[in-house]
């Protein structure tokens, strides 16, 4: 049996870091006055922390057989802790960083790629300039300094591509990686450690009879999100985590492009949750299944003591519905008799092309952006899966029931550590200390002209409107409202005369910038079928920078605006819906 697991020392013996010398300097350093950066370093700014982080070209064995090629991040440590970057060999995935709270960190970033790139720091709290904002594209065989002080608290973070109009196809492509922070707080506490606290990376993928990856072969793959036919767990096909008869740490992270996982033990053994998108809970708590959604993070207590030698135990996505047309939980949609060739196209496409607002000019104009990023991809074009029909080929359809991981119990080790009762003490926020407490900033999740939509609004490189514009050191009510009030349920779209009453799409909302907190959830009374089978899922009760937001739901949060000024993005993480304009600007002032 093919067994992984993720040991930090043990990879940094493998990938040969643990020799490196703090004094070290990047071979390309120099190269700055030629003008190889965007940006250069600060010599104020004193790190304890430096690394390369080279954005490249290579293949990796992801299947049987012929090695996939993908767009890596490959990290060199420069100084610092041995144990600040752990490579991941033989994975598509960056190197896993390990950060402490208050350190100042330096990434020498360099683009070997044959297009633009950006990093985003997911999670973390970093200025405009640091914090990956396309307006900051770095083009091919140059680089950009990033220098930043984690002030976060310990959490699981990720890292990953933000480019313009790209960042779906760049994920895809495998330009991703983990940040995990740590800080003394948690280290006090009695919580799994080394070996013993595991990440645990979820991607879906397609490929073709070559092992090469598919990306965006339809129209469907395009709106709706590209969902993958095969489970990538830790950049492996059918991964399998050896544990122990002991207590272990689960990191886990969807980093799917587009799809939302139930996930729960196929014994129905309980999920604990001890941490989310933002770090530790109060307290630990229980569910049944948890609902992750792209870019969102979960940290299990999983207790495997008591279980047999030499058996396994999965970890499954359920069942669920209400996330997407035809998907159950609500009024019935065209798609429901939609087919290969129908659903969208026979029930809502023609209503654009014979006109309407919007009409034929809208339907070009975004038939025309499809195409060509489905070109530029190398996809098949509309024809890619069953023609233009927007019914999903998956062999994983999303709200199906299938295995994501495996955890196969290798040897018994007697237990030492005790589930603490209480993890952590939070500030919890107060919609009264809001500066807006009696008026919310409401962000309409919409769909108009073949785009995704924010209050109407596609994305402008540099723009905000009044009602995105933030004085800096304020608290903010803000609420993301997904057809509960518009009853449009998120798929307004001009002119698509058969998609009057159709339920609409599940969006994962993302703020840049500090975490927020959940203060309440409200659903339509006529799309509560679908939600009643993921809201007992959600947990709301820790600090988030994502939350799944329902068809017909309408999600009301407070964030705090502090430290910096500048734009900071909040965007859809179904990234092929993040490309497709569904993001816009906060404007710190």
């Amino acid at each position: 049996m093919h067994t992984t697991a993720i040991d930090r020392r043990r990879f940094i013996q493998l990938a040969g870091l643990s020799g490196l010398a703090a004094a070290c300097k990047p071979s390309w350093l120099y190269a700055a006055t030629e003008g190889r950066y965007a940006r250069e370093a600060s010599p104020e700014f004193h790190a304890d922390v430096e690394f390369e982080l080279t954005a490249g070209v290579t293949s990796v064995p992801m299947m049987p057989g012929k090695h996939t090629v993908v767009w890596r991040y490959s990290g060199k440590l420069l100084k610092g802790p041995e144990t600040a970057l752990v490579d991941l060999p033989g994975t598509h995935l960056g190197p896993i960083l390990f950060f402490e709270k208050g350190q100042k960190v330096r990434i020498y970033f360099r683009n070997d790629l044959p297009e633009a790139n950006i990093v985003h720091w997911h999670g973390l709290h970093v200025p405009q300039i640091m914090d990956g904002h396309p307006m900051y594209d770095v083009k091919t065989g140059s680089g950009y300094v990033y220098e930043f002080t984690i002030t976060n608290r310990a959490g699981t973070y990720m890292y990953h591509a933000h480019t313009h109009e790209a960042t779906g196809r760049q994920v895809y492509n495998g330009l991703a990686g983990l940040i995990i922070v740590t800080d003394a707080e948690d280290r006090i506490l009695d919580l799994p450690r080394g070996e013993y606290d595991q990440p645990i990376v979820l991607q879906d993928r397609s490929f073709d009879a070559d092992n090469q990856l598919q990306y965006v072969q339809s129209m469907r793959d395009r709106h709706m999100g590209m969902q993958g036919d095969e489970m990538i767990v830790n950049g492996k096909r059918h991964f399998v985590l050896p544990v122990a008869t002991r207590a272990y740490r689960l990191r886990l992270m969807n980093g799917s492009n587009s799809r939302i996982y139930k996930l729960a033990w196929e014994d129905g053994t309980p999920l604990t949750v001890i941490a989310t998108d933002g770090g530790l809970l109060e307290k630990p708590v229980t569910r049944a299944f948890v609902m992750l959604a792209p870019g969102e993070r979960v940290d299990l207590w999983a207790d495997f003591s008591g279980r047999k030698i030499d058996t396994d135990l999965t970890m499954k996505s359920l069942p669920f519905s209400g996330a997407m047309p035809g998907h159950g939980g609500g009024a019935r949609s065209g798609m429901d008799h939609g087919g290969q060739g129908g659903g969208m196209m026979g029930h809502g496409m023609m209503g654009v092309m014979h006109g309407g607002e919007g009409g034929a000019s809208g339907m070009h104009q975004g038939m025309n952006r499809m195409n060509h990023d489905e070109q530029s991809a190398g996809g098949g074009g509309a024809d890619g899966h069953g023609g233009m029909g927007m019914a999903s080929n998956s062999a994983l359809p999303l709200g199906g029931e299938y295995a994501v991981f495996k955890v196969h119990i290798m040897r018994e080790e007697k237990e030492t550590h005790q589930l603490p009762s209480t993890l952590t003490k939070h500030d919890r926020l107060q919609r009264a200390d809001a500066e807006n407490a009696q008026s919310p900033r409401k962000i309409t999740l919409s769909m108009a002209r073949m785009q995704w939509l924010l209050n109407g609004r596609e994305f402008e490189m540099e723009g905000a409107s009044p009602e995105e514009t933030i004085t800096m050191g304020t608290l903010q009510l803000i609420e993301f409202d997904n057809g509960y009030t518009t009853g449009q349920h998120g798929m307004g779209m001009s002119g698509m005369s058969g998609m009057s009453g159709m339920s609409g799409m599940a969006h994962p909302m993302h703020i840049h910038g500090q975490q927020f907190q959940i203060i309440e959830r409200k659903i339509r009374d006529d799309l509560s079928g679908g939600y009643d089978t993921v809201s007992p899922g959600y947990v709301d009760d820790g600090w988030k920078d994502v939350v799944l937001v329902m068809p017909g739901e309408k999600v009301t949060l407070l964030k705090r605006f502090d430290h910096f000024k500048g734009l900071f993005l909040y965007h859809c993480h179904n990234l092929e819906h993040e490309s497709m304009g569904m993001m816009r600007n906060f404007k710190v002032v």
